[in-house]
């Protein structure tokens, strides 16, 4: 892909290449589609014309795979598609298209399962967030000046970091041209990166006094300057990543990307600054049960305490910022309409499916403040979700279990509601080292409005309310 640069720390524009960017959306669906057929023997791979018209003929419903599935791993597919447009010089509303070009792609033609609602939201919306997010951070390890390990190295992490990149970039002979600018297409931006390590204890799951601990690892990322105004998307994000070696819960257990798609600043000065602006949302929440006194195969309360994805969210926000010689203080408020969302559901059970699909709102509050030059800080995030389902199973079948026929269906009648409290306070230990300890606490609820059982009894109104505490300490080097 040829580009044009200037200077040391330019920002280099690509040429737009739209077969290749095409080739490469066609050909990750088509290898893909081959490693689920031939290795995987997945049943849903076996496609033929008869399937094509059938998907056609029926059109989309909603499906029943894993939370983690639909709400993470369909959405990092879209940012493959995203970023085959990316890395060929659209933009990123142009790369939209691929995403959703590519999974309708994927949707039609290349499963024998009928299309899916949730998967043509979510994977091109959330994809794009994903995407631009690993486009960026794969674009700051980038140097076309240097050469042997070095140049290795850096290339293998972008490629890691974006592999549709990293691809072009090997298609395209750049991965290893040498050139008198370090070809980053956005530059230098300001970034700061956490990386923190160490024990993670769950307490408390309801009303059980129950304890579980395991290792955690935490993945902090801000780029760009929060208070500059900007018209193009992502100019400035904010990446959370948390990952547990627990037995009792996900690997993957938490994901959030604020980005910014429209930003104006309101005032500039030494001291103050605010901002407001538009801004797109992903938030991905799970866990599993730490409880171990429940009976299997009984139909009873969900002994999972939450989980939560909201792929396809976007709402206005505020930033505030405050510089005194030693204190700096921090303000974000963002109010959001979620356009998709899943939520856990204690009755809905088909397949691997235990969460209700529906849209709804959320809103968000962070508190931040430093002292001392970065000696000591502290963080207070405050979120609130709220989620509609509509389309219930019940009025169509008494039985969702595995084994009998799918209901197109978002789950129960119901509002579902989550919501996350979380303090943190980091203490400088060593240079960029820090200990840090954190407190979450979770509460996931949901008010019913179905049946229960033959027609005299009735839970119309039912409500369930479930709560976790989960404590953290860990060491934090910032980069």
């Amino acid at each position: 892909m040829k580009t044009v640069c200037s200077g040391d720390t330019a920002v280099c524009k690509g040429e737009k290449h739209f077969w290749r960017a095409a080739g490469e959306t066609f050909g990750l669906n088509v290898g893909l589609w081959a490693f689920d057929r031939y290795v995987l023997k997945g049943h849903y791979s076996y496609i033929s014309l008869k399937t094509i018209r059938e998907n056609f003929k029926h059109g989309f419903d909603w499906d029943n795979d894993h939370l983690s599935t639909n709400m993470f791993a369909h959405p990092y597919h879209g940012s493959l598609y995203f970023n085959a447009g990316r890395a060929n010089g659209f933009n990123f509303w142009q790369s939209e298209l691929f995403a959703l070009g590519g999974s309708a792609m994927w949707e039609l033609f290349m499963e024998s399962e009928y299309p899916s609602k949730n998967d043509i939201i979510a994977t091109p919306i959330g994809g794009a967030a994903l995407g631009e997010v690993f486009y960026r951070t794969s674009d700051l390890m980038l140097d076309s000046r240097t050469s042997g390990c070095e140049r290795f190295g850096r290339e293998a992490l972008s490629f890691l970091l974006s592999p549709m990149r990293g691809l072009t970039r090997i298609l395209s002979g750049e991965a290893w041209e040498k050139k008198p600018t370090a070809g980053r297409e956005f530059g230098n931006p300001p970034y700061r990166l956490d990386i923190s390590l160490g024990t993670r204890l769950l307490a408390s799951h309801d009303n059980d006094r129950l304890l579980k601990a395991g290792a955690s690892a935490r993945i902090g990322l801000e780029y760009g300057d929060r208070y500059a105004s900007s018209t193009t998307p992502y100019d400035y994000f904010s990446l959370l990543m948390e990952l547990n070696m627990m037995k009792t819960q996900p690997v993957l257990s938490r994901v959030e990307i604020i980005g910014s798609l429209f930003a104006k600043d309101v005032i500039n000065t030494k001291r103050c600054n605010l901002t407001l602006g538009l801004y797109q949302h992903f938030d991905f929440f799970d866990s599993d049960t730490i409880r171990t006194d429940y009976t299997p195969d009984t139909f009873e309360p969900c002994v999972v305490p939450y989980k939560l994805g909201t792929p396809a969210s976007a709402g206005g926000g505020i930033m505030f910022g405050y510089q005194a010689p030693r204190l700096t203080f921090h303000v974000a408020a963002h109010a959001n309409g979620i356009l998709l969302g899943g939520i856990l559901s204690d009755f809905y059970r088909f397949y691997h499916r235990n969460y209700n699909w529906g849209s709804g709102y959320s809103a968000k509050l962070n508190l931040k403040a430093s002292l001392c030059n970065d000696k000591f800080s502290f963080s207070l995030n405050n979120q609130f979700y709220r989620l509609y389902s509509r389309n219930d199973w019940y009025s169509i079948t008494d039985s969702p279990n595995p084994g009998e026929d799918p209901v197109d269906v978002q789950g129960d009648d119901s509002r579902g509601t989550f919501y996350h409290l979380e303090g943190q306070i980091n203490c400088r230990i060593w240079k960029k080292l820090f200990l840090t300890a954190r407190c979450d606490w979770f509460r996931r609820s949901s008010l019913y409005n179905r049946e229960e059982g033959d027609s005299s009894f009735y839970l119309f109104g039912f409500f369930i309310d479930s709560r976790q505490l989960s404590f953290q300490l860990m060491l934090t080097y910032r980069f």
